[in-house]
């Protein structure tokens, strides 16, 4: 081990997670950014580190639960990389989509990376259906997608779409094109002019984690994952014409909302 300030004496649970929180706030070697932290067994085994299994598993859940530490199958526990952040409601600006932008490249330089894009007819849960006014079992489009910072999924996203404001556009590709499904929507005449994003955080369901139909899930622990449910809707004029429903690794990203505070500024 590295710099163990608490060589040769016994660790309580709270003691051990001071010494791991401070190694990790002040950079030391082996506890940088994105580092993987040795396991509960070999903690246990360092005779430097003076600390029982129990003790030091008790620590481990203490940084995780603090968001310093996280968890992820297959690979143990790392010391968190920054967070995305994802910051309303410039990324949904027709500044930026207007401009032919993804409003992914609002929140970062380097965005998670969309792949696994499905594109198709489908009856919409209920909630959605009544949303778009579409009958029920009526057909929308459904365009999925799964997003990945470098090997790890982070974001499962479908939004779904009248097919009258879809048929013949680019909207039934996987590439939307620049500025993407709002600036589509745009050019049909359907300019989305308001947003209205729901989000609560809950535990990740066995189908989020583990996939479902041949698609891949999130890179979750089983056992005390959180995830962001989002739900937005896109209106032009009263009209609502996408319904995205979306559920993020809450260990990944922050949400961050910036807006004016209103009245005159004197």
């Amino acid at each position: 081990m590295n710099d163990v300030s608490g060589q040769g004496r016994k660790h309580s649970a709270e003691s051990f997670a001071a010494e791991l929180r401070r190694r990790i706030r002040e950079g030391v070697k082996g506890y940088e950014a994105g580092a993987k932290l040795p396991t509960i067994r070999e903690f246990a085994a360092d005779a430097e580190e003076a600390v029982a299994r129990g003790v030091a598993e008790k620590a481990i859940d203490r940084l995780r639960a603090e968001g310093l530490i996280e968890s992820r199958r297959g690979s143990g526990s790392l010391v968190r990389a920054s967070r995305v952040p994802r910051t309303s409601p410039g990324r949904l600006s027709a500044d930026q989509w207007g401009r032919g932008l993804s409003i992914q490249a609002y929140d970062s330089a380097d965005p998670p990376k969309a792949v696994d894009v499905t594109v198709g007819d489908v009856v919409p849960p209920a909630q959605v259906a009544d949303a778009l006014g579409v009958p029920p079992g009526g057909i929308v489009l459904s365009r999925y997608r799964r997003y990945v910072r470098g090997r790890r999924s982070v974001q499962l996203a479908t939004a779904y779409l009248p097919t009258d404001l879809t048929r013949g556009t680019r909207i039934e590709h996987t590439d939307t094109g620049s500025g993407g499904t709002f600036a589509r929507l745009a050019e049909q005449g359907f300019r989305p002019t308001r947003f209205v994003e729901r989000v609560i955080s809950r535990a990740p369901t066995p189908e989020e984690i583990d996939g479902v139909d041949g698609r891949e899930g999130l890179s979750l622990r089983r056992e005390g994952s959180l995830v962001f449910e989002i739900t937005r809707h896109a209106y032009a004029g009263d009209r609502c014409v996408e319904v995205s429903l979306m559920v993020l690794d809450a260990e990944v990203y922050e949400l961050v909302y910036e807006f004016p505070a209103g009245g005159d500024d004197k």
